[in-house]
């Protein structure tokens, strides 16, 4: 920490201490910058308290496989972290149909040119997986090294880190954006360049680029272990997730290591309240019931709901802002935040820094969501 003309000053403030923000406080002090976090609630506490945790790569968007194919390379100096629960279960991705199986072989393709292997699955080898999957499913693709982790426990990991290089936690709120830096909600300035990685709340700070909440409910069983071995999810997963209809419901359950059964996923616009909407878990429920009907017999927990931030287009920005010398975002990941959180952050970084970026950068730049507006 510096001080200028009496104001704090750090190389790089960051706004929002989610697992995007932790991720870049955590690289940016490694590189030896003065690192400032801002954060009033708790560490984690906003969309990725909310997260189911995948670590996977979707396929469906090149710039998407891009990111997350990258990101997926950086978590492997993570596992052995205790307290962030990493389970390398692997993901199976379920095909209910002949139509939906056949198209597996271009998925495998797909993953395989970035350097994922993944294997097809025929029906018998499906029940040898997973013996409680409905009879009658087509078969799945298998992707072994794919893994689930406890994202406020690596968001605060993350924060650790990050602190023990001095990086410095101020629990405000940052009311605006200055010319020197941030003002907080206590009368306190910050002076340096500024990162706002505060997801849903990102047009509170930068109305110019477009941000979308879409709320998402999850349930979580008591403990059943051994009932499920992987991440589980419909082959057509992708278009609840990449589409844009109001509400949609998926097949995606997970084991967690401590034996319990988390359960997603839903998606829905328009609704602005963290209340448990009952109808909807209904749907998601009953989605999953057709792929695991044991599920019908376990006891839940606990149910809850979060909010995803959409970017214009579905693909995150990364990178400095427009009409802005001092300021960056990285912001608008949807449901894929925590898989591409450590690349995400070395991409936004490494342009701070003037470095060439280990993958195109271009496709997440902000200035094409402001150029639209």
């Amino acid at each position: 920490m510096g001080y200028r003309y009496g104001v704090k000053s750090y190389d790089l403030i960051i706004v929002g201490a989610g697992i995007i923000g932790t991720a870049c406080a955590d690289y940016a002090s490694q590189q030896g910058l003065r690192v400032a976090i801002v954060e009033p609630g708790p560490i984690g506490g906003g969309a990725t308290a909310a997260a189911m945790g995948h670590l996977v790569a979707m396929d469906d968007d090149p710039a998407e496989l891009a990111l997350a194919n990258y990101s997926l390379g950086l978590w492997e100096d993570f596992t052995q972290v205790a307290q962030i629960e990493y389970n390398r279960c692997g993901t199976l991705w379920v095909a209910s149909s002949d139509a939906e199986y056949a198209h597996i072989p271009e998925k495998i393709a797909r993953l395989a040119a970035v350097g994922v292997q993944a294997e097809l699955i025929d029906g018998e080898q499906l029940y040898r997986l997973e013996p409680a999957l409905q009879r009658g499913l087509a078969g799945g693709m298998h992707v072994a090294r794919e893994a689930v982790v406890y994202p406020p426990g690596m968001a605060r990991h993350l924060l650790d880190r990050a602190r023990a290089r001095g990086a410095l936690l101020y629990s405000q709120r940052v009311t605006a954006i200055t010319q020197q830096g941030v003002q907080l909600d206590d009368q306190t300035s910050l002076a340096g360049s500024v990162l706002v990685a505060t997801g849903c709340a990102l047009p509170e700070l930068l109305p110019q680029l477009p941000m979308r909440a879409r709320k998402g409910h999850l349930v979580i069983t008591d403990r059943y272990p051994g009932l499920i071995h992987h991440q589980l999810l419909e082959l057509g997963y992708a278009d609840s997730a990449h589409g844009d209809a109001d509400s949609s419901v998926a097949f995606n359950v997970q084991p967690r290591p401590t034996g319990q059964i988390l359960i997603g996923s839903s998606r829905e616009y328009g609704s602005e309240t963290s209340q448990v909407s009952m109808p909807m878990i209904q749907r998601m429920l009953e989605r999953t019931f057709r792929y695991l009907p044991a599920l019908r017999q376990l006891d839940a927990l606990r149910i809850w709901t979060g909010f995803r931030p959409v970017s214009a287009d579905g693909l995150p920005y990364l990178g400095r802002v427009p009409e802005h010398t001092n300021v960056w975002v990285a912001a608008g990941h949807e449901g894929l935040g925590i898989t591409t959180s450590l690349g995400s952050a070395r991409l936004v970084i490494d342009q701070w820094l003037g470095r060439a970026a280990a993958i195109d950068a271009r496709p997440y730049d902000p200035a094409r969501a402001v150029a639209c507006v």
